[in-house]
């Protein structure tokens, strides 16, 4: 096999889990020539991986839209004679694209996402509460289906080292003797954010403490709005909507002592850049396969209640209506939880 194609759109954070997985084949088949095809604003995530990697960008929701826009998408894809092709989503756009190819006689997978054990683990009686398959593992299979058999090894983008500190030290400044803590409150549904109150005393908490510095990750406006009035409130954090592009906050990411976030886009993201990560679940859990690349289940704020979890993606209304899972997460500890990373970091950097 000479050239494979890869397949995955859908989410930032579900993309970003495919990175340690493309690191790990583009490392033990350097004679592959890997392209992956997503979504144009996901590009920064593939920019550091092996030259054998290159990223092409679908328009979704432009000239490759539909099912006349996924037949442009297969004409312009076909002149790169690729052997197979590694479909790591498994939706109708992506089973269209690969049946095209089929049909040309190229050899295909797809990822198996075990739909049936998620179910088993989320309904709201008889629940069968175990771990499931990683991402990363079902990634994996999907290459082993294909002939290419992996171990999976990675520690960052940015390989042992950092992101380029001049790409941020005109926003930042320089950093001293602090600890750069990430706060990211928001994800995508209710099921997976805790209460911004609550998370505004996290902040409190935090900021009143001495040498730490506090940086604010999100996006959209009304995101924007809260996170600036969060800076105006509290002296020295910075909130960075619109301030970084994300190649930026990679770079960011990479240089924070801690990263609290919840089940979300960038619990991934720093996870990538091998900064651990405070996560907080409340719908959702790590069981389902989620969990950022590298980081530990103790790391992982949660409570344990018998509804837990009842949705797969944090999209589905609480049967108790009061996210008791989220509510009853108390804001001192979480800061408990970072002051103890902390500590556990420093004594590493010693050693």
């Amino acid at each position: 096999m000479k050239r494979l194609l890869v397949v995955r759109f859908s989410a930032m954070g579900d993309v970003a889990l495919t990175v340690p997985v493309l690191y790990s084949l583009a490392t033990q088949y350097p004679e592959l020539e890997i392209t992956v095809l997503s979504r144009a604003n996901f590009r920064p995530l593939f920019e550091k991986l092996p030259e054998n990697v290159t990223f092409r960008a679908a328009d979704l929701r432009g000239k490759h839209k539909g099912i006349l826009g996924l037949t442009r998408l297969f004409r312009e894809l076909r002149p790169y004679k690729f052997d197979a092709i590694a479909d790591l989503h498994n939706v109708l756009r992506t089973r269209f694209l690969r049946t095209c190819f089929w049909l040309y006689g190229k050899k295909t997978a797809s990822i198996q996402k075990g739909r049936k054990e998620k179910k088993q683990l989320v309904r709201s009686v008889n629940k069968i509460r175990k771990p499931l398959k990683t991402s990363f593992t079902r990634y994996e299979e999907v290459f082993t289906r294909l002939g290419l058999p992996l171990t999976l090894h990675f520690s960052s983008i940015y390989g042992e080292g950092k992101g380029n500190f001049e790409l941020i030290r005109p926003l930042t400044g320089e950093k001293k003797q602090e600890k750069w803590v990430g706060i990211a409150p928001f994800a995508q549904h209710t099921g997976k954010i805790y209460p911004l109150p609550l998370m505004e005393k996290v902040v409190a908490l935090l900021n009143a403490k001495s040498g730490i510095r506090l940086f604010f990750f999100g996006g959209g406006k009304k995101e924007t709005e809260i996170l600036q009035g969060w800076e105006k409130k509290f002296p020295g954090t910075f909130a960075l909507p619109g301030k970084l592009k994300m190649p930026e906050e990679l770079v960011l990411m990479s240089y924070l002592d801690v990263m609290i976030s919840m089940d979300s886009a960038n619990m991934h993201m720093a996870s990538l850049v091998h900064t651990p990560v405070i996560s907080i679940w409340g719908a959702t859990h790590f069981w389902c396969g989620f969990m950022g690349w590298g980081q530990k289940e103790e790391q992982a704020i949660q409570m344990d209640l018998p509804c837990r979890p009842c949705s797969v993606f944090g999209n589905k209304p609480c049967l108790r209506k009061d996210y008791a899972c989220l509510n009853g997460i108390l804001p001192e500890k979480i800061v408990q939880e970072t002051e103890r990373l902390l500590k556990k970091n420093e004594e590493k950097d010693i050693d």
